[in-house]
């Protein structure tokens, strides 16, 4: 397109309107306060400018859309300092938008050793230094408080990786965690989730963080931003100890945006 390519490659000041129009569309980007919300527009703003958004039909996705969606994951990083939260997602080049789920073909060992082939349906993908694919069906449907958002976690799978080939569920820590509690905490979570499994019991979060622990770290964070109050309530101490670690604190936004609500 070639305004976007205008916008990308010229000298461009922040676009506040395109900015408080994309934000308007996503309610977890609509609960921050206003200082708070310019600061993620501005970072969101750099980050469209560095990083490749390859898109299957530019003309679904004008500015305050491209904004809207690379805000979702600087979210993550807002109230890290610039170059941190910069070095954060230095392993992100590409975000590819495909128009729904796709299909990849897995192959997994079991413990025995034996190999599973089978075919699975993705609703998005990370590599390590490749890119992040993301389905516009289910980047549609995230931005609420419903505790589902693709985008938050597949980038979260990327800050996984800042210290590892392959998500493990253990990212670079701040010096104020210990790598001891953290291992500790995750642990519990893990072990709570295969335990509900065994039992045939309905998990307190998404099933999905069972399978793995790099799915298990993706859907905590996707859950503390998107849903903290079930995440508080399951697992408190891991709300707590994620709270430490991107140093904010979403449960108050999503009581802020429920107050907000009741009163119109």
């Amino acid at each position: 397109m070639k305004w976007w390519n205008a916008w990308r490659g010229g000298r461009h000041s922040f676009p506040v309107e395109a900015w408080a129009e994309g934000q308007a569309r996503v309610p977890l980007l609509m609960a921050l306060p206003e200082s708070d919300a310019r600061r993620l527009g501005e970072r969101a703003w750099a980050f469209l400018r560095r990083k490749r958004l390859s898109l299957f039909d530019d003309e679904l996705f004008d500015l305050p859309a491209r904004l809207a969606l690379v805000a979702q994951a600087c979210l993550m990083t807002l109230y890290w300092s610039e170059s941190d939260a910069h070095e954060a997602f230095a392993n992100v080049h590409e975000i590819l938008v495909l128009p729904e789920a796709f299909r990849r073909k897995v192959e997994e060992m079991d413990e025995a050793g034996v190999v599973h082939e089978y075919e699975d349906d993705r609703v998005g993908e990370t590599w390590h230094q490749g890119p992040i694919v993301l389905a516009l069906s289910d980047i549609q449907e995230s931005g609420g408080w419903g505790g589902f958002n693709v985008v938050i976690h597949e980038f979260a799978h990327k800050l996984d990786m800042g210290n590892s080939l392959d998500a493990d569920g253990f990212p670079p820590l701040p010096r104020d965690i210990d790598p001891r509690d953290w291992h500790r905490v995750f642990t519990d979570v893990w072990n709570d989730l295969q335990a509900h499994l065994e039992r045939g019991e309905a998990t307190p979060i998404d099933d999905y963080a069972a399978t793995h622990p790099g799915e298990c770290f993706a859907v905590c964070c996707e859950t503390f931003f998107t849903a903290p109050d079930v995440l508080n309530s399951a697992y408190p101490e891991l709300y707590a100890l994620l709270g430490r670690y991107f140093r904010q604190e979403p449960l108050t936004r999503l009581h802020a945006a429920s107050d907000s609500m009741s009163s119109q």
